[in-house]
């Protein structure tokens, strides 16, 4: 399996880098080859601008037609390309990253700004006509997981809890960017109490990893309901009669036996 890691932490030396070196590890004993964008260390820029679309910075940029264009076209920035490639002869992605102010830090939300461009992660259609999302699309067929530490403690994280139920934190993450590019979504793996972790915490953490990465392969993903498979109406609301009298984001899935 082709492994590709997006590692989101400026420190080396910390949780998160102890468990990337571990997770990369895993992989090659395991016998997987994996590649990584480390965002800090390759000194990511996390803004769009004219650059990216070897556009004019005089003109109006408007980005979703200019990405296309230039995608198309191959006129993207050569950073961009790079994450394309590397995306591309993926199988599997794994996004690592601490949870700060309840979501990713902003050097990797940049790096979806860049890299998911119009064509290439979204605005593309099925042979129907209709647009391929949320289950379909280029990136159908890859799977993607999130590894996340947070310093709150696991049950603050639940579903009573004060900061939120993390699955719902992260819906943004893996529903509407991951799975609306067609990405298969895997269970994330958090690590919680970040910033306390005991020798032992952090041992029980990393065979966590360890086990989550033995089954890439063959985890049950996230089961997501498709856009357009008869869920959802012409206007995208899902049909009365699925999880009929229940709001919120788990209507969007598929109630499992």
């Amino acid at each position: 399996m082709n492994v590709l890691w997006i590692y989101a932490h400026p420190e080396a030396r910390s949780l998160n880098g102890a468990l990337r070196d571990e997770g990369l590890r895993t992989l090659t004993g395991l016998g997987h080859r994996h590649r990584q964008s480390d965002l800090y260390a390759m000194g990511w820029n996390a803004v769009v601008d004219h650059a990216d679309f070897d556009q004019d910075p005089d003109t109006r940029l408007v980005v979703g037609a200019e990405s296309k264009r230039a995608y198309e076209s191959g006129g993207l920035s050569a950073d961009i390309r790079r994450e394309h490639e590397k995306i591309d002869w993926a199988d599997t992605i794994v996004f690592q990253f601490p949870l700060w102010w309840f979501g990713m830090p902003a050097i990797l939300k940049g790096w979806f700004d860049r890299v998911f461009v119009k064509g290439f992660a979204y605005g593309v259609r099925e042979p129907n006509g209709r647009t391929a999302r949320y289950g379909a699309g280029t990136l159908a067929g890859k799977r993607a997981m999130i590894i996340v530490t947070a310093g709150g403690g696991e049950s603050a994280f639940s579903p009573r809890g004060i900061n939120g139920d993390l699955d719902e934190l992260l819906f943004p993450i893996q529903h509407g960017t991951f799975w609306y590019a067609g990405l298969t979504v895997l269970p994330p793996l958090a690590v919680f109490g970040a910033d306390r972790l005991s020798e032992a915490d952090y041992e029980a953490a990393a065979e966590a990893l360890r086990e989550r990465l033995q089954t890439l392969d063959d985890t049950p993903a996230i089961a997501y309901r498709k856009q357009n498979t008869g869920d959802y109406d012409d206007d995208h609301v899902l049909l009365p009669d699925r999880a009929a009298g229940q709001r919120g984001l788990s209507v969007h899935r598929v109630p499992q036996a």
